[in-house]
């Protein structure tokens, strides 16, 4: 079978290479563009990140194609009903990094409650005062979990591990995890009052988009931290502005960001007429970096090198199980 993998790195390659003996692959270090798409005329399996958009265009101008493993857990790159009508498999990561978000979460966390980011450029400065630099503890605060599925879970545990206490809000409370991790399930308006750090760990659906909007920015509490590992589009960046403009908010730790996808093209963007909308999304975006008490991070959480291989483990056991006549992780 050929398999072309996009946007790989050097040691991926030899990695795949051994996990599947026989195929005949194409390697890319590159997204998926139009120039692109004749190298993958032949191919029957297409393995893409997230940065590379499997439209309906792509799809017709693949007529071998049979699988799509994306080597991610969210599929919204990729066009799921042009693949349905050609009868494409499309297969997932489910699992591969909970406890490497999870951690990375606790990273930007503690970067803004200790305010890591401004003793550091302070010091590249020969400015070693201490004024402005006060942080707080996180024992004792309120952490606020928006999505408590796997990684929600494992920050959760890492929380109570701070001594910090937890609320979470999720569509499916499981009361036996509760009382076993010791945290409370609370509705969003609560968990946003009471908590000192707002955790995002929601998918994100056409029904959540901007799902933290400006009425929810306004029910968090004054002071409280806001920490987005999730999704970029789960979040209205204007909103988010606001919230820290006006004070509501004291620090946000992002690893994503809404329109993150077009930071990259921003100077293709200068020359195209219809590119109104996403230039605004990119400014929105650089206005939000300014920002001393914001910390971005570029979509990074995932990227351990233990992580990286849970990935593609995941990815050639999905190739293999379908060239077996037994696709797995399919997306239904």
């Amino acid at each position: 079978m050929k398999i072309a993998f996009l946007e790989i790195k050097d040691w991926e390659r030899d990695y795949l290479k051994n996990r599947l003996p026989g195929h005949d692959f194409f390697f890319s270090g590159e997204t998926l563009e139009p120039g692109l798409q004749a190298a993958l005329a032949g191919c029957e399996a297409l393995s893409p990140f997230i940065y590379s958009q499997v439209s309906a265009e792509v799809i017709r101008a693949l007529p071998a194609l049979r699988l799509v493993a994306t080597r991610s857990t969210g599929f919204e790159h990729i066009d799921l009903g042009a693949c349905r009508e050609r009868g494409i498999v499309v297969s997932t990561v489910p699992s591969y990094g909970e406890n490497t978000v999870a951690e990375h979460t606790f990273a930007l966390m503690l970067a803004l409650s200790r305010k890591i980011h401004q003793s550091y450029t302070r010091v590249m400065r020969s400015d070693y005062s201490l004024e402005g630099l006060t942080g707080f503890d996180l024992k004792d605060k309120t952490l606020g979990v928006v999505g408590a599925g796997k990684i929600g879970l494992h920050v959760i545990k890492i929380g109570r591990g701070f001594g910090m206490r937890v609320l979470a809000y999720d569509p499916y409370p499981n009361s036996f995890l509760a009382e076993l991790l010791n945290f409370s399930y609370a509705g969003i308006d609560q968990l946003l009052a009471e908590s000192d750090v707002v955790s995002l760990h929601m998918p994100y659906s056409p029904q959540l988009h901007h799902f933290m909007d400006r009425a929810k920015f306004s029910r968090m509490k004054p002071g409280s931290l806001f920490i987005n590992t999730a999704r970029g589009r789960l979040v209205d960046t204007e909103a988010l502005l606001e919230a820290l403009q006006g004070g509501k908010l004291a620090g946000a730790g992002l690893d994503v960001v809404e329109g993150e996808e077009l930071i990259q093209e921003e100077q293709q963007l200068l020359y195209q007429q219809q590119s109104v909308e996403k230039l605004q999304a990119v400014i929105r975006t650089h206005v939000l970096f300014r920002h001393d008490n914001v910390i971005f991070t570029p979509h990074n959480a995932f990227n351990s090198r233990e992580a990286l291989e849970r990935i593609l483990d995941t990815t050639a056991e999905n190739i293999v199980n379908f060239a077996a006549g037994r696709p797995s992780n399919v997306v239904k």
